[in-house]
């Protein structure tokens, strides 16, 4: 069993420092993925926290694939915050998203608008491969799609993204 998978039993036993390094280890590349389907930061955040209150709060046995759990759990999540939006947005809402500021933010929202440019489940490809380290099989279980088709759209994608970022991919 993986470092993952150590962590959720122990979880399940109640030993808090196994969730603080769960989450620590796992906050990021799930927010990633959250974030690219929803589009959202607050929403993500939303999704966020109700993935690990429910991991802290009832802590299914682990899988053979801890990580793979995770991620198809933060992707199914993402998609029923999506399905429930409302269409309109909210004024402060709007304005929170422009106001994130870094020091690389030009670069990193050049990668983001090319990455939003895919086709959905181009995207989610891409997002659950690179940003969660997931190999490829990994992606087609999540997605329940053949790996062939992960891997062609995969290929399909990072072309596009090189054209759209001018070959710096």
């Amino acid at each position: 069993m993986n470092e993952l998978g150590e962590w959720l039993t122990c979880i399940r036993k109640g030993d808090k420092s196994a969730f603080e390094k769960l989450y620590e280890t796992m906050k990021g590349p799930l927010y990633t993925i959250v974030l690219r389907i929803t589009k959202n930061n607050t929403q993500a955040e939303d999704v966020l926290q109700v993935i690990f209150l429910k991991i802290y709060f009832s802590p299914r046995e682990p899988s053979s694939n801890p990580r793979v759990y995770l991620f198809k759990m933060a992707r199914n999540m993402a998609l029923d915050m999506v399905r429930k939006r409302k269409p309109t947005t909210d004024l402060e809402e709007a304005e929170s998203e422009r106001c994130h500021h870094t020091e690389d933010l030009p670069q990193k929202m050049d990668i983001e608008n090319a990455i939003q440019s895919l086709p959905e489940r181009e995207r989610q490809i891409v997002t659950l491969h690179i940003n969660g380290e997931l190999k490829f099989r990994e992606v087609a279980t999540i997605l329940e799609i053949p790996l062939g088709t992960v891997l062609w759209a995969y290929q399909k994608a990072i072309k596009q993204l090189r054209i759209i970022l001018g070959g710096a991919l």
